[in-house]
């Protein structure tokens, strides 16, 4: 542990010391190490958890953003950018007629908003970016899936049904729809878990939140369990070098460069914290029986329970290729905290995911139980 806990400290003094900015994908060097010129990129939202990140990567390299939303979510941000009001559903004439380097498409999953605004845009940008999801692959629990892996099914008929359950479908609908649309200037991006500062799911800030309290902390199944997602500063500063550098394709984003799995991760989140919390195993089985659900009550966490299964285990090797990097994970989970803490009272008093103080004393209280 000492050895590991060595590593992290020194992977993180020199992403620190170099600069956040100047080290992740190089920040304004192109793939020969220049600065890139001044790019003027459309940015279709940029104001929700993501599209701030992207933003503020491509202001920081220096190029002209223009933002394109209703005006209706955080407003007030990037004042030093066009922007353009509209709406995806209805009026977009304060598009037409002009011409950008790239637009980044930041968040839509109906399949009639890329449609629109990829046959409006397309003829008059040299690429077009569009932020998908891995829940466009059919099947996640399949080990070191790639980009060729198959997509999610959707009856065209249901293009339009925006119910929870075709989130995965509609975004593989909308990858089609520009593939088809700009044949020669797409790109797509799938992420899977977004995580860090502004992330108002709580899928990830539970852990070093929980973490942060101390004490005994429930821990899901044996700790090997794999677990995988993005810093959306990470994801932020990729989709910006990959316009830089005009790369086109499918991606995979998600991260580390390597296997992380569960124990690494609250370890990690006890350290980055500074906590007194003690991590308890409990058995995957067990909390089954409990009614404890992975990924809601255990956020970022889904066990491998059937043979063959490997969910959490995608290959992202063709991403790292084009430029995809990471900050160290205690670099998230302390910055992160820190984004909660700054948060209001009302808004902390509740986390959105995981359990609840009592469910978890009680759960624990049954294991502890069980084991005599």
């Amino acid at each position: 542990m000492e050895a590991n806990g060595s590593r992290a400290s020194r992977r993180e003094f020199l992403w620190s010391s170099a600069g956040l900015g100047a080290l992740a994908l190089g920040a304004c060097a192109g793939a020969r190490g220049e600065r890139p010129k001044s790019l003027k990129v459309l940015v279709l939202g940029g104001t929700r958890f993501i599209g701030p990140h992207i933003v503020e990567a491509a202001l920081a390299r220096g190029h002209q953003v223009t933002l394109f939303n209703r005006g209706q979510t955080n407003p007030e941000l990037f004042p030093e950018c066009e922007k353009l009001r509209g709406d995806r559903d209805g009026d977009m004439s304060a598009l037409e007629g002009r011409r950008w380097d790239a637009v980044l498409d930041t968040w839509t999953d109906m399949p009639r908003h890329v449609r629109s605004a990829a046959t409006l845009l397309g003829p008059a940008v040299g690429q077009y970016l569009y932020v998908s999801s891995l829940n466009a692959v059919a099947d996640l629990s399949k080990a070191n899936l790639d980009e060729t892996a198959e997509t999610t099914p959707l009856d065209p008929k249901d293009e339009d049904d925006a119910s929870a359950e075709l989130f995965g479908g509609r975004k593989a609908r909308c990858e089609k729809l520009l593939a088809e649309i700009c044949p020669k200037r797409y790109t797509i991006v799938r992420p899977g878990l977004i995580v860090g500062p502004r992330d108002g799911s709580d899928r990830f800030t539970y852990w070093p939140v929980r973490v942060a309290r101390g004490g005994e902390v429930l821990a899901p199944g044996s700790g090997d369990d794999p677990t995988q997602f993005v810093d959306a500063r990470d994801l932020g500063e990729f989709i910006v070098t990959l316009v830089e550098r005009r790369t086109l394709g499918l991606f995979h984003v998600v991260g580390p460069e390597r296997q992380l799995v569960m124990r690494e991760m609250l370890e990690t989140c006890v350290r980055a914290t500074g906590s007194d919390a003690t991590l308890t195993w409990i058995d995957t089985e067990f909390l089954f029986e409990q009614g404890v659900s992975p990924w809601t009550d255990l956020p970022a966490w889904l066990p491998s329970v059937e043979p063959g299964q490997a969910y959490w285990t995608l290959n992202v090797s063709k991403a790292i290729h084009a430029g995809l990097r990471f900050r160290p994970l205690e670099v998230t989970v302390r910055d992160t905290l820190a984004w909660w803490n700054s948060l209001p009272e009302d808004r902390r008093a509740a986390l959105k995911r995981g359990l609840s103080p009592e469910r978890e004393r009680e759960v624990l209280a049954a294991w502890h139980a069980r084991k005599g």
